[in-house]
């Protein structure tokens, strides 16, 4: 069905151009925005000042990228930060919330090992809502739909917010939300209370676990994945959704975990004609072709497909590759081209693109072998360094593709 796929793939001279990635990637009713350093466009060079200060070029960048497309900062419905210094987010979060006019987006803040170019102290990707659409989807009225529940925690975001068939969750902390204080104990108890807070924000919106089609979760320890697994299985007994693991320097509040979801949203948003929740139908794939995993390789919901981060394994030994970070990121991508096609897709159809590195002086040689696989324009991108990577890989790759044939209920 590939060929049926329109692709909308932009840049500005109002924003840093890559020679790696376009700044966004439209299909259907979303645009993903490749990740915004704190870059002046006009030098090239990282602006001169505070954090605050770099996070106001990153919030600009966006905010040009949006505007060059037709669209306004509120028609971003999930933000991810990306910081050196977990502390910094104070800082943040006094330029932030003056991008907005409306209710804010959902949110993911990280602190990561390493950002592309060193002196960058933050990195800002977007998703933003697309009424008019792409080919062949009918343009729509921009209605998101922004919501809160007392039974999770708050914060300077939303907790969900919806657009046409999917919902964007705010990446949940172990909060109790009645204290509004980490819960005690270990990762497994911090676990179950993020999955828990994600759990009372799907009820409130009438939608249950089994609607998540992607998770990512980040973890201070990489060690701590095999807990972090048995306590999800709990959350997830009729099927695995797709997932990424990223090693965290820091979280907020000192937190072991965090859990970033994206849900199937049957019901829609107006005007998207609503659909019986109960009845939604998503497609999760696996094939033999790429490394078993304890989730899906693949999932599928209305227009969009999800794959898993995919380690440098050899799916026939599920094991590591020999040789260096040019071999490894071959071998993560022929795993990702192997799900795609696995699902009669080619990576053409790859809206974007999610890099974690362990060593960020690596990227030159990634890059090398990454447009290798792609023929036409390059989908949106985020590359940043982390202290590991699951069975001490060099890197890891996740990846959203456009899904022209959808999936039942289909607006």
């Amino acid at each position: 069905m590939s060929g049926d796929i329109i692709k909308f793939s932009r840049n500005t001279e109002n924003a840093p151009q890559s020679s790696v990635s376009t700044q966004t990637v439209a299909f259907s009713h979303y645009n993903n925005i490749s990740a915004q350093l704190p870059v002046d466009p006009k030098t090239g060079e990282i602006v001169v000042g505070s954090v605050k200060d770099q996070a106001t070029q990153c919030l600009n960048n966006i905010k040009a990228i949006v505007e060059s497309i037709g669209h306004v900062m509120d028609d971003v419905v999930k933000l991810n930060i990306f910081v050196k210094n977990i502390s910094d987010i104070e800082a943040i979060d006094e330029i932030y919330t003056t991008f907005f006019q409306s209710a804010l987006p959902t949110r993911t803040v990280v602190a990561v090992a390493a950002l592309p170019m060193s002196d960058a102290l933050v990195q800002i990707d977007a998703l933003i809502s697309n009424g008019e659409g792409t080919t062949p989807q009918a343009p729509c009225a921009l209605i998101k739909v922004s919501r809160d529940t007392e039974n999770a925690p708050k914060g300077l975001y939303s907790q969900t917010v919806a657009f046409s068939h999917y919902n964007n969750l705010a990446s949940q902390l172990p909060i109790d939300p009645k204290t509004g204080a980490l819960v005690a104990g270990g990762v497994k108890e911090q676990t179950e209370q993020c999955l828990n807070n994600i759990k009372a924000i799907l009820e409130s919106i009438d939608h249950v676990m089994d609607d998540v089609v992607k998770t990512t979760i980040f973890l201070k320890d990489i060690a701590d994945v095999e807990a972090v697994n048995e306590v999800c299985a709990k959350f997830y007994p009729n099927y695995v959704p797709v997932r990424s693991i990223v090693n965290a320097s820091a979280l907020p509040m000192g937190a072991l975990v965090q859990i970033d979801t994206s849900v199937s949203h049957g019901d829609g948003t107006p005007p998207q004609l609503p659909e019986d929740t109960s009845l939604l139908v998503i497609e999760a794939s696996n094939t033999e072709n790429a490394p078993k995993a304890t989730y899906s390789h693949t999932v599928a919901f209305s227009h969009y497909n999800h794959v898993s981060g995919q380690l440098p394994l050899d799916p026939k030994t599920n094991e590591l590759v020999a040789g260096d970070v040019k071999a490894q990121a071959e071998q993560c991508l022929k795993n990702i081209k192997a799900i795609i096609e696995s699902v009669d897709h080619v990576m053409d159809d790859t809206v974007k693109i999610n890099i974690q590195l362990k060593n960020i002086e690596d990227i030159d040689a990634v890059n090398e072998i990454y447009t290798t696989f792609f023929k036409g324009d390059l989908p949106a991108r985020t590359v940043v360094g982390v202290s590991a990577i699951p069975m001490g890989a060099l890197v890891q790759i996740d990846a959203v593709v456009s899904n022209c044939e959808g999936t039942p209920p289909q607006a």
